[in-house]
């Protein structure tokens, strides 16, 4: 068994920006045994990662990145040269975040907030919530 996590780096989704890519760049990664902060040192050239969000899991890394490409767009690494071979770079639809959190809200059978804005750990939530199942 091992561990699921969603991690961001500023610095990483600045860079992003820049070269098209937009601002919700997040990490989804797999750890087999260990801390997920140790497996991102240094990942992207970016050194400011931050965890949001940790999920047990039975499933391998392929089999998570796989489901994830179903979803959410992976970004090429070796398109991107600052990548250089980090696998699980995703670049998230904020449209499908927001319609996700819509749809849970209306389940439960409340209405939408006024001033509804999605939060980088909901979007940990979403990306979590669609690989665990």
């Amino acid at each position: 068994m091992g561990t699921l996590y969603v991690a961001v780096s500023k610095s990483l989704q600045d860079w992003a920006a820049d070269v098209g890519l937009g601002k919700l760049v997040y990490k989804v990664g797999y750890v087999e045994d260990g801390i997920p902060a140790d497996a991102l040192i240094g990942m992207a050239g970016a050194d400011d990662w931050k965890i949001l969000l940790t999920a047990d899991t039975e499933k391998d890394e392929q089999e998570i990145l796989s489901r994830l490409a179903v979803k959410e767009k992976l970004v090429d690494p070796n398109y991107y040269p600052r990548l250089k071979g980090a696998s699980g770079v995703v670049k998230v639809t904020l449209a499908a975040v927001e319609n996700s959190m819509l749809v849970a809200i209306a389940l439960e059978n409340r209405d939408p907030p006024k001033n509804f804005k999605v939060k980088p750990i909901d979007i940990a939530n979403y990306l979590v919530r669609n690989l665990v199942k």
